[in-house]
């Protein structure tokens, strides 16, 4: 069995960091410690930093929405996925109307199988809540799919809030959890209809049509049918200062809920929706960018500790797609991507500028979501007995973001030429080099993870 010794790193978790060497055997980490000596290979990785591979449980492969199909299937998704240091996705099954779960479930196992780079998991997402759709719930969890998701807005995805509850109340029997899409269906969708008649159908609109408070009373709504379940929940991609104040308010009141947000919402605004329309449809996304002060809100959150990952919702679409509504915001494509500059941005905007410190970097980038959806110390740690996935970050690199050297198949990042600090050089999936200085090494090497109760 190969055997690699990578020395004198510098470990990250989310306690904090510690100078020791790493012994991989096969796909697996056997020992951590100072000093270590074995027949292997060794590798020296001095003055680097060592984090346990990065998990990004929100993305969008190949997924139909909007009369297309996403601009990264599994293969291009996950190739993206490794080169930004991610060792593992958890993308959508996605239930459409009068489909079973089963269905979903075997679309996105043919969807995946052998086309991706990294490891996978997957998330539910329901569409259609009925009798019999309860009734699959154990099969679910029997295949390692443990967390749900559900819409309250898009009308081929919406539940209602009585089915919600429905579903909350059911899983709690199961260990199971549901995160949520929060934005207000009927609000939202009138504001649409009032702009596109007033012939306001420029991008600028979209975020005008989808307010702070359309978002924060969603959340209020979710975490009080949590209360009423009493159940766990997660709010996924919170984008506002007013979703978060509901946040801190439910968690005063017992609710217990876990918080996701994504670069997007921390560095960028809603002033890039002032631009031309092929440079402004590049940043349509829902919830849409917001002001600078829910940016700082945001970072506060982290910061203190209330917020408890960071995923991308890398959801890409090019821009021939987006131009689908030229001249109809509303008809464009919904969706950016993210996965392969996340890390890059979070070290270089969070702990290069004070906002987070490095161990919290690795709390929201692995070792959190390991926890939060189930697959903790398998992933998100280095421990012996763990899965050998890691990133060597080389904490002195720079770089620029472009989307010429970005492996995505749509054509453009929403960070070009943000300039970066630090590098990741190189990139280990279970104990396999996948990745080295942006280079692919291996293809297609990655598994289906099937996940267990939340461990936060």
């Amino acid at each position: 069995m190969n055997k690699l010794l990578l020395k004198g790193g510098t470990l990250v978790s989310a306690r904090g960091t510690k100078k020791a060497d790493v012994l991989i055997s096969g796909e697996k980490i056997v020992a951590v410690g100072k000093h270590l000596a074995a027949d292997a290979q060794e590798i020296s990785v001095s003055g680097k930093l060592i984090f346990p591979g990065f998990i990004d449980a929100h993305t969008h492969f190949d997924l139909e929405v909007s009369d297309t199909v996403t601009a990264d299937d599994f293969e291009a998704g996950t190739k993206s996925a490794i080169a930004g240091g991610v060792t593992t996705v958890v993308d959508f099954a996605t239930q459409n109307k009068g489909e079973t779960l089963t269905d979903a479930l075997n679309n996105w196992h043919m969807k995946a199988f052998a086309n991706s780079s990294c490891d996978y998991a997957f998330h539910m997402a329901i569409s259609d809540w009925r009798e019999d759709i309860k009734k699959e719930l154990p099969a679910m969890f029997e295949q390692g799919v443990t967390s749900f998701k559900v819409y309250m807005i898009y009308d081929a995805m919406e539940l209602s809030d009585k089915a919600i509850y429905e579903l909350m109340t059911e899983l709690k029997q199961y260990g199971g959890i549901v995160g949520c899409h929060s934005e207000n269906s009927g609000i939202i969708g009138k504001l649409r209809e009032e702009a596109i008649a007033r012939g306001d159908t420029a991008p600028v609109f979209h975020p005008r049509t989808r307010p702070d408070y359309t978002e924060a009373e969603a959340i209020n709504r979710f975490l009080s049918i949590a209360k009423a379940a009493d159940a766990p929940c997660i709010v996924v991609h919170l984008s506002t200062k007013a979703g978060y104040e509901e946040i801190l308010r439910a968690r005063q009141n017992g609710v217990k809920v876990y918080v996701e947000t994504c670069p997007q919402y921390l560095l960028l605004d809603d002033s890039v929706y002032r631009n031309s329309f092929d440079e402004s449809a590049k940043y349509i996304c829902s919830p849409p960018l917001r002001k600078p002060e829910d940016n700082r809100a945001l970072w506060n959150g982290l910061k203190a500790g209330n917020i408890d990952t960071v995923s991308t919702d890398h959801c890409s679409f090019t821009l021939e797609q987006k131009r689908a509504g030229e001249s109809d915001f509303t008809k464009i494509p919904n969706g950016m991507p993210g996965v392969e500059t996340r890390a890059m941005l979070m070290y270089t905007y969070g702990v290069k500028k004070h906002r987070i410190s490095l161990p919290q970097m690795c709390a929201y980038l692995s070792e959190n979501p390991a926890r939060l959806y189930g697959m903790y110390p398998k992933k998100g740690a280095i421990k012996a007995g763990s899965d050998a996935d890691l990133v060597v970050f080389n904490p002195k690199g720079n770089g620029v973001i472009s989307a010429k050297n970005c492996h995505s198949k749509c054509g453009y990042t929403p960070f070009e030429n943000v300039k970066t600090l630090g590098g990741i050089e190189r990139v280990y999936l279970r104990g396999k080099l996948v990745c080295s200085d942006n280079d692919i090494i291996l293809e297609n090497s990655g598994r289906f993870i099937t996940r267990g109760k939340v461990k936060l």
